[in-house]
């Protein structure tokens, strides 16, 4: 049987839920996350759990923060004038924006608190400091990929949603 190894692109369903039981990604009623092992598209511990799996075999497992997305820094808490905010924009607590770095990249942040004199944003990763839980299956092994935006099917792992809030993002 061909085993999941580095360089093979690899077809998943997975559910990702959290200590609470929610489940914050599935590729349910979506096509499997198509990834290449080794390139770097999936957090290190969702990758290892997959290495050497074989085609049709199923798993569950948890990853601790340290191995998804680390540990919420209070350093990634950022404070700036309400001034600053453009006045058409109504910003609310749990809100997803986009921030523009001074080299002109999109770094995604959520409010996480708003008063008169300034907003705070959050620029950690939503799952940060959670342990995640995944039930997953290896539906297909390949040499190439089989799917026209490999790592990209829009789940776990892609890095490919908007919000950088499914289970593989690597970032």
């Amino acid at each position: 049987m061909q085993k999941v190894e580095k360089g093979l692109y690899v077809s998943v369903h997975y559910k990702g839920t959290l200590d609470n039981g929610d489940v914050f990604d599935s590729s349910e009623g979506r096509m499997p996350l198509e990834v290449q092992m080794g390139a770097g598209q999936l957090i290190k511990g969702f990758e290892a759990a997959l290495d050497d799996m074989v085609l049709n075999e199923k798993k569950t497992f948890t990853l601790t923060p340290e191995e998804a997305y680390g540990l919420r820094d209070d350093k990634r808490m950022h404070h700036f004038p309400r001034n600053e905010v453009p006045p058409e924009m109504e910003p609310q607590v749990g809100q997803a924006i986009a921030l523009t770095s001074p080299d002109g990249r999109q770094i995604p942040a959520r409010i996480a608190a708003v008063d008169d004199q300034q907003i705070t944003v959050d620029l950690n990763h939503p799952l940060a400091g959670q342990a995640l839980t995944f039930d997953i299956e290896v539906v297909g092994i390949s040499p190439t990929a089989t799917q026209e935006h490999a790592g990209c099917g829009g789940g776990c792992g892609g890095g490919c949603h908007d919000d950088k809030s499914g289970c593989g993002c690597a970032e």
